[in-house]
Order: structure tokens, then sequence, then C-alpha cells
């Protein structure tokens, strides 16, 4: 239970810490001119995101309040230690993805006017690093906390949030110049 709480502490944390740059670069990018086209589905992340994670949390607190078989306790391969990789790994490619945008990056989909596409960094292998880092926190939650209900379904739904959002980058960033 308290490595659970732990957890999911960390995680909001670390969630508070990206909220904090994101603001800073959003204010920055609006100072340059940067402008949010219509139609982000960024409300809609910005409840299914965090949710995911709470709501694995709370599974995790009920199976262990229950005496319910934590996940971590069966044999085989240590879920934590396991998930815990995965999170790692995923918040390794999502800093990547930020340190390589920069001030460019932000919760909200800005675009300043005549900057170029960023293609370098993990940007010159995938187009959305910064998605597949947030499905690995996501299943790398999963594991770590032991939530095998909440962790696939929530993974679905911020799954199809994610595809609603690259969409969306998808039709902006086709208006902007390649370097």
């Amino acid at each position: 239970m308290t490595l659970t709480l732990v957890t999911i502490a960390v995680i909001a944390g670390l969630m508070l810490a990206e909220l904090r740059v994101s603001v800073q670069h959003e204010r920055r990018l609006r100072e340059r001119g940067a402008i949010q086209p219509p139609g982000d589905v960024y409300r809609a992340l910005s409840i299914v995101y965090p949710a995911a994670f709470i709501l694995m949390g709370i599974e995790s607190l009920w199976r262990a309040s229950t005496g319910g078989a934590s996940v971590a306790a069966h044999p085989g391969p240590s879920w934590f230690a396991s998930g815990l990789v995965m999170f790692v790994a995923a918040k390794w490619l999502k800093y990547w993805a930020i340190g390589t945008l920069g001030e460019r990056w932000s919760f909200h989909v800005l675009v300043v006017p005549n900057a170029p596409l960023v293609t370098s960094g993990p940007y010159q292998y995938v187009a959305h690093p910064n998605y597949i880092a947030v499905v690995g926190e996501v299943v790398g939650t999963a594991m770590m906390v032991g939530a095998p209900l909440t962790g696939p379904a929530m993974l679905v739904v911020v799954g199809v949030v994610l595809l609603a959002r690259i969409r969306f980058e998808n039709r902006v960033l086709s208006t902007v110049r390649r370097p």
C-alpha cells in the first residue's frame, strides 16, 4: 500500500513539474507570436491522462485493502521492477523530446509563425515520441502498482484521446515549413 502511494505521489510530482515547464514555455511562445489552432483535444487529454494514474492507484489500494491478490505478489517476474524500467524509459524518451523541442514544447499545441519543423533528436526517428512515452508511462505505472483492470482500460481511453491529438497535430504540422 505504501509503495503504491509513494509511486503515485512521485508520478504526480513529475506531472506538476512538467506542467510548470509547459506554462513557462507557453508564456514565452505566446510572447513570440505563437498561435493556438482550434480543434485541439487538450481538455480531454488534461482530464484523462492524470485520471489514468489516479484510477490505477485506487485499484491498487482497493486490492490491498480487500486482501485481494496483488499482481506484484505473483511468482515470476517482478512486476514493480519491470514497470519501473518501462516508466523510466518512457520518461527518458519524453524528456529527450522535451529537450529537443526546448521552449517549443508545451501541453497546448502552439505554432510559432515561420518556425521550421523540428526534425532532430527523437523526431528524426518518429513523429510523436512524446506520445509513445505517454503510453509507456501508463503501461509502466499499471505494472508498478498492480492495476490489471484499470491499467488496460485506461490505456485504451488514453490511446483514443492520443490518436485524436496526433491527428490534430498532424493536420497543424502539415502547414509548418520543413528545415
